[in-house]
């Protein structure tokens, strides 16, 4: 196994490994460390079945949740991230987030398989939230001191939300419903369960609020938060090609989808791995 490093914030190309087939130990062990080291990875031009993607991505931790996106029949677990060449829906997630982190526990890391690749755009934008947090001016860094942000999924996936009962002729399985009203708590600055780095841990689409701060001091904050945290100085963009397979790592990345291949059919098969039990 050959782990190419990029000169950017994050992200790394692992090439001489099947995920077609089932990984011994010590390649589970080498791909993690890789993976909360570079805290994206990629395996290009892999040929995988649903079955291989979920054995890969459990692997990597337990089996995780996509409370809004129906799976695939036969494998709960896997949803597809799929838009058709003359879908006219609004891009989806294409504002910067952290998978569901609106769960009570959100997840560690997100697998994407691409099976159809449009010849052009679609790239997946990371933010590094490691480097963000090191970076961060005090005057931003001290209203975050043991604060704790108010996360929810209204904004998505309410009925009112984007993609709630007024988005139209979206080819995508999304499940709209009344729980995505519920808010939960998280640390603005997440230590890292795993590597024990402080991460900032707020994004776009599901931070709407601080713990016991006036709503407009906190949204000012957060508003403060969002532009920084996306500088390009903290930016990977990562392209996609036919049979690559991408891991992230949720808590301490942001993302965001791009388009650019309108009029091209492109889909990509998604796991969610849920945070290991300490």
């Amino acid at each position: 196994m050959n782990i190419e490093s990029f000169s950017k914030p994050c992200g790394a190309l692992i090439h001489g490994v099947d995920l077609s087939k089932p990984l011994l130990a010590e390649q589970v062990a080498a791909i993690r460390k890789a993976w909360l080291s570079h805290q994206v990875v990629a395996f290009p031009a892999q040929q995988l079945g649903l079955e291989d993607i979920e054995r890969f991505a459990f692997d990597m931790g337990p089996r995780g949740e996509d409370p809004f996106i129906k799976g695939l029949p036969g494998h709960p677990h896997v949803v597809e991230v799929k838009r058709e060449a003359n879908e006219a829906s609004k891009l989806f997630a294409e504002t910067w987030h952290s998978d569901w982190s609106f769960l009570p526990s959100p997840p560690a890391g997100t697998v994407l398989y691409g099976e159809v690749i449009p010849p052009t755009g679609g790239d997946t934008l990371f933010a590094d939230q490691y480097a963000a947090y090191d970076a961060l001016p005090l005057a931003l860094r001290i209203p975050l001191a043991g604060r704790m942000g108010v996360h929810s999924a209204r904004g998505g996936y309410s009925r009112g939300g984007l993609y709630g009962e007024s988005d139209k002729g979206r080819s995508m399985a999304i499940l709209y419903n009344d729980s995505a009203l519920k808010t939960h708590l998280h640390p603005l600055v997440l230590t890292h369960p795993e590597t024990g780095r402080k991460a900032l841990f707020v994004n776009p689409g599901y931070t709407i609020g601080i713990e016991g701060m006036a709503q407009d001091e906190a949204m000012d904050v957060l508003r403060q938060l969002f532009k920084f945290q996306v500088e390009e100085r903290f930016i990977y963009r990562h392209p996609w090609s036919p049979g690559m397979l991408t891991l992230w790592d949720n808590r301490c990345l942001l993302h965001a989808a791009t388009g650019g291949y309108e009029g091209h059919r492109r889909l990509l098969y998604r796991v969610t791995v849920a945070q290991q039990v300490q």
